[in-house]
């Protein structure tokens, strides 16, 4: 019995919208209910679909499910029955018959759409390749072989050893020769010391000087200066400074003729030694019967009085008198 009293086919309910009877839409697996379980005003009595019975089927071709086919005696059965499928048997005599008439070939039919298929397929593929970036190829690296390495190995480790050695000789030869040079010009400077003046021809004492120093002062060898400490010290301290105006060391070098060179010498020494000292001890040694009188004379002539007087403070041995 339907819901609907308009449409007398229960595979069918009615329509509102267009008043006219539609099929109930079909479902594998399930069966529809009458008039899709809808009366003619659009209430629903029951869901639109029933689900298969047990031994039945519907592969959703039809509105009601089947029962399903039971093999005949003689064949066998392929697959069971579902819910949407029927049962499949088969006689086996028929696998026996094809496998005798297809013999040993393996060629199948195949249909023009599937030869279809595989053309559109194998030209995309092929369109595919074309299309595709072009990956260019790396550079080979080749690498040396190890004994090659070894080959030149060898050699090149030999040439570093040889400059080496020529750079150790050439500092060695730097070295001595620059110990040549430094006693070349010891010796020259000491020639300077033996041979850079001349003798004065002055007598050692004048009336002038009389009346500072005694007699005894004027006519003490030159050594008395620098055997008296405390009178060299003084001596130094007013003739080796180099002020602007102000007669020095240098100038009384310069009387005693040594060379512009030598006094420059003993000036970068003076650190270590006095120039003056360094002056007086080249003028005894060279002409060791100099007395204070020419020392005297020299500084009178440079204007030097504060140094005269300074040599009245020598101190005479009992040798010197």
């Amino acid at each position: 019995m339907g819901y609907s009293g308009k449409c007398k086919d229960l595979k069918t309910r009615w329509n509102p919208d267009s008043h006219i009877c539609v099929p109930c839409p079909l479902k594998p697996g399930y069966e529809v209910t009458p008039n899709c379980g809808y009366d003619d005003y659009g209430g629903r009595h029951e869901v639109p679909h029933d689900k298969c019975k047990a031994n039945t089927f519907n592969d959703g071709s039809t509105a009601y499910c089947r029962t399903c086919t039971v093999c005949p005696s003689g064949q066998v059965t392929v697959s069971e029955c579902t819910p949407t499928t029927d049962t499949k048997c088969r006689d086996p005599r028929d696998w026996t018959t094809e496998a005798a008439g297809r013999g040993p070939s393996t060629t199948q039919n195949v249909s023009p759409a599937f030869t279809k298929a595989s053309t559109i397929q194998t030209n995309r593929a092929s369109s595919l390749a074309t299309n595709a970036p072009t990956v260019r190829a790396l550079p080979s690296v080749t690498y040396p072989h190890p004994g090659s390495l070894m080959q030149w190995g060898l050699p090149l480790a030999i040439l570093i050893s040889i400059m080496i050695a020529a750079l150790f000789a050439c500092m060695i030869y730097m070295k001595r020769k620059r110990g040549q040079s430094t006693v070349l010009s010891y010796n020259r400077r000491s020639s300077y010391i033996k041979a850079g003046f001349s003798s004065l021809s002055a007598p050692p004492g004048n009336n002038d000087l009389e009346d500072i120093l005694s007699p005894s002062i004027l006519s003490a060898p030159l050594q008395t200066v620098l055997d008296n400490l405390d009178v060299l010290e003084e001596l130094v301290i007013l003739l080796d400074p180099e002020t602007h105006g102000v007669k020095n060391t240098k100038h009384l070098a310069s009387h005693c003729s040594f060379p512009s060179s030598w006094i420059t010498y003993t000036y970068s020494m003076k650190d270590s030694k006095s120039p003056l000292k360094a002056v007086l001890e080249g003028v005894t040694s060279k002409h060791p019967e100099w007395a204070v009188g020419h020392l005297a004379k020299l500084l009178r002539k440079m204007e030097r009085n504060d140094a005269i007087a300074v040599l009245t403070k020598l101190k005479l041995n009992k040798m010197d008198v």
